[in-house]
C-alpha cells in the first residue's frame, strides 16, 4: 500500500482530469482509497474502506427505473438445451415480472405458442421471480430447442398481438448501400433484393495488331 499522501492525491487529480476529458463528471465522482488485499487479510482499516466504497456506490449511482406495472415482456437473445432439464431462453426482461409456474406465450417469427416457466435463473442462481432489467434464463416446460429462437419474445398471454408489416431496401442506384441491410427494432437483419446483381466493371476491349477489337 502506498503511504505517500501527496502521491495518492496526485493520482486522484490525474484520474479526475482524465474523466473530465472524456466528459464524465470527474469533479463530482466520489473517490475511496484503499486496498482490497489488505481487506482480505483482515486489516480493519481497509475492511472499513470496502464498506465505505459500497456506501458510495449506493448513494452516488441512482436506482434504475423498472417498468414493473406493465405486462411481462422479454426478447429472446439466446436459447440453450440442458440435458435432463429442458430448454432455456435467455434475455433481458424489458418490463413486468415473471414468476416460476406462470404461463407465457412465445410470439414472433413462428406461430404463437404457449408454455409454462418452470424456473428462473440469473448467474446460476435460482430465483423465485425475475423483474424488469434482470438478465435471466427462463426454463420452459415442453418446449423443444427448435420451437424457439432469437428474435422471438416471451410475454404475458394475450398482452401483445402480431401485426403484418413490410419493409423495402434501397438499391445502390436509389441511394442505398452495399450490401443492403435494414434495422428492425434494434436488430440488424439482411435484406435480399430480388433480381439484383452486383455491378461488374466491363473491361475495355483489347485491340490486336490488325486494329480489330476482340
Amino acid at each position: 500500500m502506498v503511504d505517500d499522501e501527496e502521491l495518492l492525491e496526485l493520482v486522484e487529480v490525474e484520474v479526475r482530469d482524465l474523466l473530465n476529458e472524456y466528459e464524465f463528471p470527474g469533479d463530482d465522482i466520489p473517490f475511496v482509497t484503499g486496498s482490497a488485499l489488505k481487506a482480505l487479510e483482515g486489516d480493519e482499516q481497509y475492511e472499513a474502506k470496502i464498506v465505505e466504497l459500497a456506501e458510495a456506490l449506493d448513494s452516488y449511482i441512482p436506482e434504475p427505473v423498472r417498468d414493473l406495472d406493465k405486462p411481462f415482456l422479454m426478447p429472446v437473445e439466446d436459447v440453450f438445451s440442458i440435458t435432463g432439464r429442458g430448454t432455456v431462453a435467455t434475455g433481458r426482461i424489458e418490463q413486468g415480472i415473471i414468476k416460476t409456474g406462470e404461463t407465457v406465450q412465445i410470439v414472433g417469427i413462428k406461430d404463437t405458442d404457449s408454455t409454462v416457466v418452470t424456473g428462473v435463473e440469473m448467474f446460476r442462481k435460482i430465483l423465485d421471480e425475475g423483474r424488469a432489467g434482470d438478465n435471466v434464463g427462463c426454463l420452459l416446460r415442453g418446449t423443444k430447442r427448435e420451437d424457439i429462437e432469437r428474435g422471438q419474445v416471451l410475454c404475458k398471454p394475450n398482452s401483445i398481438t402480431r401485426t403484418p408489416s413490410s419493409s423495402r431496401g434501397l438499391r445502390a442506384q436509389e441511394g442505398g448501400g452495399w450490401p443492403p441491410h435494414a434495422v428492425l427494432h434494434g436488430l440488424q437483419a439482411s435484406v435480399l433484393l430480388p433480381h439484383h446483381r452486383r455491378h461488374r466493371r466491363r473491361q475495355a476491349p483489347r485491340r490486336h495488331g490488325d486494329g480489330h477489337a476482340r
